[in-house]
């Protein structure tokens, strides 16, 4: 049995180099469930790991691809069988593991978790790990006491795949949301999605030397990092949290620890890689209802295999918006 996917190989120079192959079943990793790939999508470590050196790629050939959903056609675990819809984001598949970008796949059965009610292998890519970062950030949020009425929830980098879910999932609960984008062509965009405001990356990305500001946000989800991070602890309201998910603006953090002793302001890590299956379940069942599919169809933009190349350089630079959704069999 044959199946196509995107094949990144490495010459004896170090220069990767991804195309779209044909591919023999025993070529797949050796676990004890066996996918049929419908959908698969793209994340800025699928850039990196497409790009050239390989990025986060530790052995050749590889195929990437962090996230998948498909049909079980195969499995030797007690908890699938063949027919049942799944859902792969994490544990390193796509990096150390031969990921999604791809017809089928071969995964340990304890990375999965069953496709949501309501959701199809299409809506479930569509949300891929930024999507449940978002929902792993709002829960992180709720479960330290935000709640709608508290006052304005800040999303950075809100045009982009964590930002979109996030602001149309605030949206949708009852927040008032204020997205921050560095793109001011994506404001409509933004505004679609259910926010109250746009503001601009230029507004809120210099550094001040005053440690605290006025009290402004309840709330924040924030994937850019660095200086707005920093900037935004000394906005936070007393006791409100940010939720970390990324660091598009940097990893260094020039801040002080005042926003926490005189405010007691919360900086949440949100990890979507690692985590258990009960958490995993949990925000894969909220995505289900709290996100309102019609905003989650507007993001998306089709892609096909022989398309991921130029996706991956694109992600890199930031010049992709929404959510990318790969059909593998198109």
């Amino acid at each position: 049995m044959t199946f196509k996917a995107l094949l990144v190989t490495k010459d004896e120079e170090g220069k990767t180099s991804a195309s779209v192959q044909e591919l023999e079943d025993s070529q797949l990793p050796d676990a004890n469930v066996k996918v049929a790939v419908e959908y698969s999508t793209v994340n800025y470590k699928d850039g990196l790991c497409v790009g050239p050196g390989g990025g986060l790629v530790r052995n050749y050939p590889h195929v990437p691809g962090i996230d998948l959903a498909g049909t079980v056609e195969e499995s030797d675990d007690d908890w699938y069988k063949p027919g049942d819809k799944v859902v792969l984001t994490g544990w390193r598949v796509g990096e150390a593991w031969w990921g999604g970008h791809s017809q089928k796949a071969s995964v340990k059965g304890e990375w999965l978790v069953p496709l949501p009610d309501g959701l199809t292998t299409r809506d479930a890519m569509a949300i891929g790990t930024a999507g449940f970062t978002a929902m792993l950030a709002v829960m992180a949020l709720e479960d330290h006491g935000l709640k709608p009425g508290n006052g304005p929830v800040l999303v950075t980098g809100a045009a982009g795949g964590v930002g979109s879910v996030a602001t149309a999932i605030l949206a949708k609960l009852g927040y008032e949301v204020v997205g921050v984008t560095g793109r001011p062509e994506t404001t409509d965009y933004i505004r679609s999605l259910g926010a109250d405001r746009v503001i601009y990356r230029d507004e809120i990305n210099e550094t001040v030397k005053r440690p605290l500001e006025t009290e402004t946000w309840a709330g924040c989800v924030d994937a850019v990092g660095g200086k707005m991070l920093a900037r935004i602890l000394g906005q936070m309201k007393y006791g409100a949290s940010v939720a970390a998910v990324g660091l598009a603006g940097g990893s260094d953090l020039p801040a002080t620890v005042i926003p926490f002793l005189l405010r007691g302001v919360n900086l949440l890590g949100i990890d979507s890689v690692m985590k258990p299956y009960d958490d995993r379940v949990r925000a894969w069942n909220r995505l289900a209802t709290d996100l309102p599919l019609d905003k989650l169809h507007a993001m998306i933009h089709p892609a096909t295999l022989s398309d991921l190349p130029e996706l991956g350089k694109a992600i890199l630079k930031g010049q992709v918006k929404g959510r990318v959704v790969v059909d593998v069999n198109a």
